[in-house]
């Protein structure tokens, strides 16, 4: 039975992935930085339907703490086989001369240096073993950026930086790397959009419809899977043809 680590997996995408992991049959590592009731409800609806999942709370964004959790993944379920870095933070949209310094590290820290300490962790095993699937989750506007959206554009086109770079560098020992991009997905991310800007944010979708967190959680599973053995160093957009 293969495991996977997944980042960020109290809400949204995270979620929706631990319970499509689960249901193919892998072991489950459910972190979480601090929606800790949200991580053990996921947790126990995994184990009632029969999977088998547990919850590693560590902010990715400590070296230290990513350490701690990737041994206690270890040590409970084996050497992890998948990693998920889905674990972000989006910033509330502005100017960016109004953005402090602060403001700039901390959306850095957490979605591409956090990235960076988890799979700086797990590479050494997968490098071993010769196998291994580092999945980054990035967005479309990283990509394509996005006005007043100019911190989390930038960490997200990183995290592709990433993505490709590690992707080479890993292809020699058995390890594929790939990122997926998604779209306007249906999730607390997106919760203080009211029903008129969705609406005329559809608009703009080829699709006419916000993408769910299922259909993003379906992408990363087949990046998994031995049906993307040979994929690596690829960013695939899930976005209902927005860009």
């Amino acid at each position: 039975m293969k495991t996977v680590l997944i980042t960020g997996a109290s809400r949204g995408i995270g979620r929706a992935a631990a319970k499509r992991f689960a249901k193919q049959g892998y072991n489950v590592a459910i972190n979480y930085c601090k929606s800790k009731g949200a991580a053990e409800s996921i947790c126990d609806e995994i184990r009632q339907n029969g999977g088998r999942a547990s919850i590693f709370c560590a902010d990715v964004a400590d070296n230290s703490r990513v350490q701690e959790m990737i041994e206690a993944v270890e040590c409970e379920m084996g050497t992890i086989d998948v990693l998920i870095n889905n674990a972000g933070i989006a910033p509330k949209q502005g100017l960016f001369t109004d953005f402090s310094e602060n403001d700039v590290e901390s959306v850095f820290a957490t979605n591409i240096f956090g990235m960076m300490n988890c799979a700086r962790a797990v590479i050494p095993k997968m490098v071993s073993k010769k196998s291994g699937k580092i999945i980054n989750v990035s967005s479309i506007w990283g990509i394509c950026g996005g006005s007043c959206e100019v911190l989390y554009s930038s960490a997200k086109a990183a995290v592709i930086g990433f993505t490709k770079s590690l992707a080479k560098e890993l292809a020699p020992s058995g390890i594929t790397v790939n990122a997926v991009a998604p779209g306007f997905i249906d999730t607390d991310m997106n919760s203080h959009l009211s029903e008129e800007d969705k609406k005329l944010f559809c608009e703009d979708i080829p699709l006419q419809r916000i993408g769910t967190a299922e259909e993003v959680a379906e992408t990363l599973l087949f990046l998994a899977s031995d049906s993307a053995s040979y994929i690596t160093g690829q960013v695939l957009t899930v976005d209902g043809g927005l860009i």
